[in-house]
């Protein structure tokens, strides 16, 4: 499960963006506190409660839940519900206004929670940490609903500014991050190059392959919602080499010596690749040309200095 936390200013916007999915039939109201039903009203509601705090500048609190594809169908909404509250409570929002929304707009089961940062007794709930805390609790809670575990401390990414911005837009998980999740749950079903392919064609995810100019691969792309991440760009783990140690072996050699007309190379020309020499030609690059001395002269017709040497 991945949780993008995200603190704002306006309860209004993220409110009316979360109700329009529900008008389109995209999202439905699993749960909330708030007496009211329209977005005038219940903003009028957080904001009387935030009143006891004039000075907090940001006191909405938006977080996203996102499950793995293979947990789309574990879950039904009242324990969607449930995994909500648990992780308001767990994060510190037990006294609190909240509401929680459940979204259908991607393949994968993902809730919405909007909660107000002060209390109903005027207190603030800290932000000390909390992505810290918020990837222990989410590790628990895992456990707790029998979800899959993802090891988020190796797999993470730290989000962009422009990523950050984009949540704060729209309220969606980067899609950096849900690309990520994808292709980490795919590798631990321990396939072969070619089928961690075809998953991902399947997944509407388009795969490129650069070659370097030994006609080897020496890179990979994804490509997904129209736009293209190179592998190490997604995260350092799923650089092309770092990749070819997690699928099977002897995968690898087949899709190097495979690799012609259906690959495709990305982002430099043949031309402008970078040219491997072997340690004999580096060699004979680097010392093939005559020294100078600072006079531009040759040094083949100074005399070579006497060697000296030292008694005991």
């Amino acid at each position: 499960m991945i949780a993008v936390q995200i603190k704002g200013r306006s309860f209004k916007g993220v409110l009316l963006y979360n109700q329009n999915k529900v008008d389109k039939g995209e999202a439905i109201v699993l749960d909330t506190n708030l007496s009211s039903e329209s977005v005038v009203k219940q903003t009028k509601e957080f904001n009387i409660v935030r009143q006891q705090k004039p000075n907090l500048s940001k006191a909405v609190y938006h977080v996203s839940l996102n499950l793995p594809y293979e947990d789309s169908k574990k879950l039904s909404d009242d324990k969607f519900a449930n995994l909500a509250r648990d992780y308001l409570e767990g994060m510190g929002f037990d006294e609190n206004q909240y509401i929680t929304y459940k979204h259908f707009d991607q393949d994968h089961s993902h809730i919405h929670i909007v909660a107000n940062r002060v209390n109903f007794s005027g207190n603030v709930v800290s932000d000390s940490h909390d992505y810290k805390r918020s990837e222990t609790l989410i590790r628990k809670l895992e456990q707790k609903y029998n979800l899959t575990e993802l090891v988020r401390k190796e797999e993470s990414n730290v989000l962009s500014k422009g990523e950050i911005e984009k949540c704060l837009r729209t309220g969606e998980s980067p899609d950096r991050l849900v690309l990520q999740s994808i292709i980490n749950e795919l590798l631990k079903q321990h396939l072969t190059m070619h089928e961690f392919f075809e998953k991902l064609k399947g997944k509407e995810i388009e795969v490129k392959l650069n070659k370097s100019s030994t006609g080897l691969v020496s890179g990979i792309s994804f490509k997904y919602r129209e736009v293209t991440y190179k592998g190490s760009k997604i995260h350092r783990s799923l650089s092309y080499n770092n990749l070819t140690k997690k699928v099977k072996s002897y995968e690898q050699e087949r899709i190097n010596n495979s690799i012609s007309a259906n690959s495709t190379e990305i982002g430099k020309t043949r031309e402008e690749t970078r040219r491997t020499f072997s340690p004999t030609e580096e060699f004979s690059r680097n010392y093939s040309r005559k020294p100078e001395n600072y006079l531009g002269e040759s040094k083949a017709n100074e005399k070579p200095k006497p060697r000296i040497k030292f008694r005991r």
